[in-house]
């Protein structure tokens, strides 16, 4: 069960939220705020799990609030406004819903909480024990994986964790992502926003917006849109 709030200064999109949710099994909704102040001290005596906040508020927008949140707290964002999709990924958010919100879009960020959640809990005592030249050694679950650099599809940072995709598997590890790109060779890997690095050579299409790699859709930041196209133009 995932421990969530609501937070969003208008009433009508609060209580069509809270009607998606009311039948879902997966979250425990504890509150609905109307403003960052009052979930703020809601905070202070609660634990949550999962917030799904409005990025356009008065005062303190739910952007700025978001960088400063608790590293275990994961964060759904929900607006009525597109431009803000891209941004969204730049602070490590889980998903980014447009309002108004559909419950099958609803359930699909439910559930990348859900499988985040267990990541937060598992990679916490993952470790990166050596990086080599061509190589990596993570210890997980009592044994050492051999990661080659070459084998990377991408990674993504979740608050201070990585997660290190392959063709066959994924690994959690405790480490931040300007860490694991300073150790990246720069021939071979790109960082294309605050939360992704990915290998060049695995790319299959991309456009201004949006690299694919396989059935993954990986967001390019508007500050590393640039540099990520000079890489191939």
């Amino acid at each position: 069960m995932i421990n969530s709030i609501i937070v969003d200064d208008e009433p009508l999109a609060r209580e069509g939220l809270q009607g998606l949710l009311k039948d879902n099994q997966q979250i425990n909704l504890m509150g609905s705020f109307n403003s960052v102040s009052k979930a703020k001290e809601f905070l202070k005596q609660n634990k949550v799990d999962l917030i799904f906040l409005d990025i356009e508020m008065p005062n303190v927008s739910g952007m700025e609030w978001a960088y400063t949140l608790d590293k275990d707290i994961l964060v759904v964002f929900i607006t009525a406004y597109t431009n803000y999709a891209i941004d969204s990924y730049e602070v490590n958010a889980v998903d980014y819903l447009l309002k108004p919100i559909s419950l099958e879009r609803l359930n699909t960020a439910i559930e990348k909480a859900h499988k985040y959640k267990g990541i937060l809990s598992e990679g916490s005592a993952n470790t990166v024990d050596k990086i080599d030249r061509d190589y990596m050694l993570i210890r997980a679950d009592k044994r050492f994986f051999k990661v080659r650099f070459e084998h990377i599809l991408f990674v993504e940072a979740l608050k201070d964790y990585v997660i290190i995709y392959t063709k066959d598997n994924k690994l959690i590890a405790n480490m931040n992502l300007r860490t694991i790109h300073s150790s990246l060779s720069e021939e071979l890997f790109i960082r294309v926003s605050k939360s992704f690095i990915v290998n060049k050579d695995k790319i299959d299409s991309f456009d201004n917006h949006t690299i694919y790699i396989g059935e993954h859709e990986i967001p390019v930041g508007e500050a590393y849109k640039d540099s990520f196209l000079n890489t191939f133009f």
